[in-house]
């Protein structure tokens, strides 16, 4: 035996010693920056929110949710470039390496659009902040999604080692078919973009909406969910909400109230004038009441069974709670002026005229018909 022979040296899997201790100390070292980096990150939000730098403190902390993932890969890939590989290995393992890469990359650009989102909220205005509310998720979903595509779109081209022209010529087919399938979704989806934009009205605020009232709950990318005054949830797609005549109850400036009294044909001519007066005086600077929207009374109509007033007022602000407590006032101190003064309600009544009744006479006259029989002094 050579007793000068140098020993040998260890290779595992064609790798000695030392590259596999580098590749081990390449991805701990990767490890510790980005967990550094990431403690980093958390100390510095609140610095940059102290310092009014909002959207700074957001990044940083979207950052530090993706920033480990992303050395880790990069660590990786640097490290497995010191390893002998083999030859028929060695495609797979570098595309699995480049797709890590992808998704790192692509986790990292999905978590900083927060940052977009807290930018689209500072324009919020506090008055519309229940519909932009509803418009700011929107916008980040669609934009997460369009970012999603892109780093699967990356990733075909990385596996297919095709150009990224011909992937899209492939999903565009499957996209044609898809979007002649899904017409409906689409159509709601841009019914949601329609509704955001004109704003025809807010999350919580009453509408009607082809004679059925309900609170807006919520608008989303498909569909708007009502919720009726009798308890029910009504869900319409967005697309045929739309095209749909909304009146918007919840942005009325006051609740006008048109109503009608009636008395009786027999009320003197004075009376009717005094009835015209006491509601006049009744609603004369009421509660809620606008100057430049004084209310109205007319005696307007000569009905069937009875004499028309006609009374108009408008409440301000439009709280239906105290229009209806206002509105029960009214009608007490009607029914009780009235009801002092002797002026008698009409209601549908039909009145039989007797004869011999001294206050509403028959008057049937006799009269001589030249033509009849009997001539002259016939009578009929």
């Amino acid at each position: 035996m050579d007793l000068l022979t140098e020993p040998a040296e260890f290779v595992f899997a064609g790798n000695e010693v030392w590259r596999i201790a580098l590749l081990i100390i390449i991805i701990a070292l990767s490890l510790f920056l980005g967990r550094i980096l990431k403690f980093f990150l958390h100390r510095l939000k609140p610095k940059l929110e102290a310092m009014q730098k909002n959207l700074l403190a957001v990044s940083a902390e979207a950052a530090s949710l993706s920033v480990t993932f992303l050395f880790f890969a990069i660590g990786l890939r640097v490290g497995i470039s010191f390893l002998n590989i083999p030859e028929g290995f060695h495609s797979l393992l570098f595309t699995t390496l480049e797709l890590l890469i992808v998704l790192a990359f692509g986790h990292f650009a999905y978590r900083q659009v927060d940052v977009l989102d807290a930018w689209i909220k500072s324009f919020a205005k506090e008055d519309t902040a229940n519909i932009d509310q509803m418009l700011i998720p929107i916008v980040g979903k669609s934009i997460r999604v369009a970012v999603v595509i892109l780093i699967i779109l990356q990733a075909a081209q990385t596996l297919s080692d095709q150009p990224i022209t011909s992937i899209l010529a492939g999903i565009g087919i499957g996209g044609l078919a898809l979007g002649l399938a899904a017409q409906d979704t689409i159509r709601n989806f841009f019914g949601s973009l329609m509704i955001f934009a004109d704003k025809p009205f807010n999350v919580g605020e009453l509408i009607n909406l082809d004679n059925k009232l309900g609170v807006i709950i919520e608008v989303g990318v498909r569909t708007t969910k009502i919720r009726t005054l009798d308890g029910h949830m009504l869900t319409v797609p967005n697309g045929n909400l739309a095209n749909m005549t909304i009146h918007n109850i919840g942005k009325r400036q006051f609740i006008r109230r048109v109503f009608d009294v009636t008395i009786t044909y027999d009320t003197p001519h004075a009376k009717v004038d005094q009835a015209v007066q006491i509601l006049k005086e009744i609603l004369e600077d009421h509660e809620g009441m606008n100057p430049d929207m004084p209310p109205r009374v007319f005696f307007d109509e000569l009905n069937a069974d009875s004499l028309n007033l006609k009374c108009f007022y408008w409440y301000h602000p439009p709280d239906y709670w105290l229009y209806m407590q206002f509105t029960e006032w009214v009608n007490r101190e009607i029914f009780r002026r009235f009801n002092e003064e002797g002026i008698d309600f009409a209601f549908p009544t039909q009145t039989i005229h007797l004869a011999g009744d001294s206050k509403r006479p028959l008057n049937i006259g006799l009269e001589k018909n030249p033509n009849s029989a009997g001539g002259p002094d016939s009578t009929t």
